[in-house]
């Protein structure tokens, strides 16, 4: 049974299931973390979902560099959390199973690619409190301990 974050998914809503990987990437003492901007700022960890015929690392190297412009090495699962959300920019109402990895950041290739996101460094215990959704602060405590 993988552990639920958030809201409960409800019967009067029809969810679509979407996998996707994301990644703890510390350095020197802090995590690399991503703020997307919009609709309104939200800091989360780097990753995204799995296109169809993607692999799990695959989505997760291309979703890093799309996010914070950073390669990524030696990327190691932690585990998985799922949560039911709406998702504006596809206006969809989805079942996220987010598969939660550790890896290195290994060097900047330049600014994110992804609009309206923004790399940015935070300790691991100050992650821990500004994630925005509870996975996210979850695995960001279990990794500041």
């Amino acid at each position: 049974m993988i552990r639920r974050f958030g809201e409960r998914p409800r019967g009067d809503r029809r969810y679509t299931r979407r996998a996707g990987a994301y990644a703890l990437l510390p350095r020197n003492g802090k995590l690399l973390l991503t703020c997307q901007m919009s609709p309104v700022p939200d800091l989360q960890l780097p990753g995204g979902g799995i296109d169809p015929g993607e692999s799990a690392l695959a989505a997760l190297h291309r979703e890093v560099h799309e996010e914070t412009g950073w390669r990524i090495g030696a990327p190691r699962r932690l585990g998985a959390f799922r949560r039911f959300v709406y998702m504006p920019e596809y206006d969809l109402w989805a079942e996220k199973i987010c598969h939660i990895y550790i890896a290195r950041p290994l060097f900047r290739m330049g600014d994110p690619v992804e609009p309206d996101h923004e790399a940015l460094w935070m300790a691991p215990k100050e992650a821990a409190k500004r994630l925005g959704n509870a996975g996210d602060r979850w695995f960001a405590q279990r990794f500041a301990l």
